[in-house]
């Protein structure tokens, strides 16, 4: 029976969400788990490839399970056996042919900066070394809107069929010592949230104009982007799928 696994974690000490010879990375972690406490091997998907150093507070995966699998008591062994930067939230049924991946219809990611040296939150933001102007930011926030060829965003030498994603939301929000930029779109190209902060911060250090920023989007060169962030200050933070793959009928 295909189940999802609805999971958060601190990336810090992993390289990244997919499994890799010889490194730590959270999906082997997982699989290792649930192959201890069910005593056979379980294959996972995740529903996306968070690099090294990236968290997420909202993340999901499927697997197949044995039909008569106790979720409950499977998420508390599972919490006691796991690192304590790892947490299972849930396991639920969903429908035979149900993929983490490929059925999300839209992702959410947050990155956090801040201008202040914060302690308490090493490893989860990354420190910038002036003090942005939001509003102009938010400008190219909305300028971003306007497009769908995110090509100047992406990594290089990716193995993807298109660049084009379908943003619904980016803004810039003041949050206590952070400055968050939240990004929601139905598909993220390799790097590309860590690319567009870097940019965006360009602009709101006045490094770069809001003509400039559309420039650069429509040369469709990643050369001209700003430079990329570093991993920790990025989170993925919301999922979001059909109503209809959580209604799993037991009868059906």
């Amino acid at each position: 029976m295909r189940y999802f696994i609805h999971l958060a974690y601190n990336g810090t000490n992993y390289c990244g969400w997919q499994t890799q010879p010889d490194l730590p990375t959270v999906q082997l972690t997982l699989e290792q788990a649930l192959g201890t406490l069910l005593r056979q091997p379980i294959a996972i998907v995740g529903c996306g490839r968070t690099d090294t150093g990236v968290h997420a507070s909202d993340f999901y995966a499927h697997c197949d399970l044995p039909d008569n699998t106790d979720t409950g008591n499977l998420v508390f062994k599972l919490n006691s056996f796991l690192p304590a930067d790892i947490a299972i939230y849930d396991i639920f049924p969903v429908k035979d042919n149900a993929h983490a991946r490929f059925d999300a219809t839209a992702r959410t990611y947050q990155y956090r900066v801040s201008d202040r040296r914060l302690p308490f939150l090493q490893g989860l933001y990354s420190r910038i070394y002036f003090h942005p102007d939001l509003d102009l930011m938010n400008q190219g926030a909305e300028i971003l809107m306007q497009y769908d060829d995110f090509t100047s965003f992406a990594k290089l030498h990716t193995q993807v069929k298109t660049n084009i994603c379908h943003l619904t939301h980016a803004r810039w929000t003041q949050e206590g010592d952070l400055l968050v930029f939240t990004i929601t779109s139905n598909r993220f190209l390799r790097n590309m949230v860590r690319s567009v902060t870097g940019t965006l911060l360009d602009v709101g250090r006045g490094k770069l104009s809001l003509d400039g920023l559309r420039e650069i989007i429509e040369r469709k060169d990643r050369c001209a982007a700003g430079v990329s962030m570093p991993p920790q200050g990025l989170f993925l933070t919301k999922v979001e799928y059909p109503e209809d793959i959580h209604n799993y009928c037991l009868n059906a």
